[in-house]
């Protein structure tokens, strides 16, 4: 994949018909070894019902695609904080970029879209976590999120190691 691309906001629907090819981005990343809750004999079935529970997924959330005009290679969702003493809060989620369709700056481009989505559900306060050390953990920096710290053996990556996660927020200017 090269070229341009377009961010898109897909509705319920949209992504309850997307889920092959989201399922496809996720056992993708999987299978190139991103600890992104799933272990390495996720199956292609497995991952389109995980994209297929999301979208049906009835809390406010937001999914997000990096998309060009072959298929969608890239995805984040933002996701309401569910308990009632934190209606200005969001979860950032599932930031996944289908390794062909990497260095073209999707990753980049979802999160500013998913930090927009947040503003504009006014939830200016934002949560997420990733693996320490990884691209991922950089690029959050980069973006001018502020490292909370490091749970050490947090998660397993896909063949079974254990891997420590930091957790990063970002609150919208003006807060």
């Amino acid at each position: 994949m090269s070229g341009s691309f377009r961010i898109r906001r897909l509705a319920p629907a949209e992504a309850l018909g997307a889920a092959p090819a989201l399922g496809a981005v996720l056992a993708d990343c999987v299978a190139g070894g991103a600890s992104v809750s799933f272990m390495a004999d996720l199956t292609l079935a497995d991952a389109e019902a995980f994209w297929r529970t999301q979208a049906n997924a009835d809390d406010g959330r937001v999914i997000l695609v990096a998309e060009d005009d072959e298929a969608i290679f890239g995805v984040v969702q933002v996701i309401p904080a569910w308990p009632p003493n934190q209606p200005h809060r969001c979860d950032i989620s599932k930031l996944l970029v289908h390794r062909s369709g990497r260095r073209r700056g999707a990753a980049q481009a979802l999160m500013s879209a998913a930090e927009a989505a947040a503003a504009a559900m006014d939830r200016p306060v934002m949560v997420l976590d990733t693996v320490t050390g990884g691209a991922a953990d950089q690029l959050y920096e980069k973006l001018g999120w502020t490292r909370v710290g490091v749970i050490p053996d947090f998660a397993l990556m896909p063949d079974g190691a254990m891997a420590a996660t930091t957790v990063f927020y970002k609150q919208a200017l003006g807060e």
